[in-house]
């Protein structure tokens, strides 16, 4: 069920126009405005989309996060037939998604309108929506939910996942990844606009408070964790340049490529790690 962001009463047309309140979404370049314009700087970077969607498909993080993503949603059955991605940024997750589920209904949500218009390009046949991520206004809503790398930005991300365990359905999946290890922050996070990296008891004190059940837990990016600790402790504040991160050669990217296709190898056949640089959760909503 979809709600008035405004009054909260249902909305049974699916165009975003409440006939309780008379509230209304702005509509712009094709995109419902359910939240309004947010200030640059506020938990993301406005220009950093447009070097997103330039570097994502060639990078090897980006791809091999992909990959485990999908893994885990095709893993954890029933396969959805509505899923909502929360900050799904350029859409590249969501693009590799619809690849392996071509059958299911993609809405892609953003608190940045900048990001959207890549999405849109990416994925024609997707939803999508901005809006905050803190406030949705679904109920029961979709089978499946993802939130990727896009919690440790938000402060109030109790708030979030309380957002999120209502607009996900009963039995209904929830798939989160955040960054990991406190003691790994560095200029890196700083620079992201990172609120936060989790331990693994805090993302599971926060799903249990929300309501939400684990079913896998893992660590990635685990193999490369002793490289990463070495290159982060190199880095200088104040020379940090955010993008130069995508600046790696072609003959590295596929080492460091290959490297996380052995760990996700080791993940599908059951290994689960302990430590590693980020977190993926996939947690279900219990049924009535």
């Amino acid at each position: 069920m979809r709600r008035c962001v405004s009054c909260a009463a249902p909305l049974a047309d699916p165009v975003w126009r409440c006939a309780a309140c008379g509230w209304a979404a702005e509509v712009r370049e094709g995109i419902p405005m359910l939240h309004g314009d947010v200030p640059d700087g506020e938990g993301f970077s406005k220009a950093s989309f447009q070097a997103l969607a330039g570097q994502e498909a060639r990078h090897f993080w980006f791809r091999s996060r992909n990959r485990l993503i999908a893994w885990a949603l095709g893993k954890h059955p029933p396969r959805p037939g509505t899923f909502l991605e929360v900050g799904c940024g350029t859409g590249f997750v969501l693009q590799g998604l619809a690849t392996l589920f071509p059958s299911t209904r993609f809405t892609g949500a953003e608190y940045h309108v900048e990001g959207l218009p890549f999405a849109a390009q990416r994925l024609p046949g997707a939803e999508f929506l901005q809006l905050d991520a803190r406030r949705l206004p679904f109920e029961a809503e979709f089978d499946g939910i993802g939130l990727f790398d896009v919690l440790e930005h938000i402060p109030e991300d109790d708030q979030v996942l309380a957002a999120i365990a209502a607009a996900v359905k009963p039995e209904g999946t929830v798939l989160v990844t955040v960054p990991q290890h406190p003691w790994l922050w560095s200029v890196v996070d700083e620079k992201a606009s990172h609120v936060r990296r989790y331990t693994r008891a805090m993302l599971l004190d926060r799903l249990a408070g929300a309501g939400l059940r684990p079913v896998l837990v893992t660590s990635f990016v685990s193999l490369l964790l002793p490289l990463l600790v070495q290159v982060r402790r190199r880095r200088d504040k104040e020379a940090f340049e955010p993008l130069a991160e995508f600046e790696i050669a072609p003959w590295k990217n596929t080492l460091l490529a290959l490297v996380m296709g052995l760990e996700r190898f080791l993940i599908m056949a059951g290994v689960r790690w302990p430590w590693g640089a980020s977190l993926l959760v996939v947690a279900r909503r219990p049924g009535p």
